[in-house]
């Protein structure tokens, strides 16, 4: 029954992830809370250190990969927080519109928050449509990146916890 419940919480995380929503974390506060819980189940501490490095590492790269492709489009330090700040605002006020509003609000808004920083500190428009268009492919593959650890990070603990039973 543990195992059930621990896989649908994974599930539930992978499906949080595109959504901009801390996937990752819920997946290591459940490898956590199953070790705790379930004591002799096969999720030891190893995994549960093991997962929350690969959670450091989704988190760290889904806040920096839209202000690294921002740089790497000709962009300032400054259009790299557009990008991350127009990502957050957008996730949030993408939500209303159930399933797809987050992610393509998070897209449209680290798209708009680089061009808007990058346009207002002085740069033609052909510029910072050029560094807006690398925070939003920075963007979608910081998701896909972090979908895939995601995967791996499911993967992981139902293996641990499957071990046992």
């Amino acid at each position: 029954m543990e195992v059930i419940i621990l896989a649908a919480v994974l599930l539930l995380a992978l499906i949080m992830i595109p959504f901009g929503m801390p996937g990752t974390l819920v997946m290591f506060a459940a490898a956590l809370c199953y070790k705790l819980l379930v004591p002799q189940g096969g999720i030891g501490w190893a995994s549960v250190v093991i997962v929350g490095i690969l959670m450091a590492i989704a988190e760290g790269l889904e806040w920096t990969l839209s202000a690294r492709f921002a740089k790497k489009y000709g962009g300032s330090r400054r259009a790299g927080w557009g990008a991350v700040i127009g990502g957050m605002v957008g996730a949030f006020i993408g939500v209303p519109l159930p399933i797809v509003g987050p992610i393509i609000g998070a897209f449209a808004g680290a798209f708009v928050g680089a061009f808007v920083f990058e346009y207002s500190r002085g740069s033609g428009g052909g510029t910072a449509t050029k560094v807006a268009w690398g925070a939003l492919i920075g963007r979608v593959t910081a998701a896909a990146v972090k979908i895939a650890i995601g995967l791996v990070m499911a993967v992981w603990l139902l293996f641990a916890a499957l071990t046992s039973v």
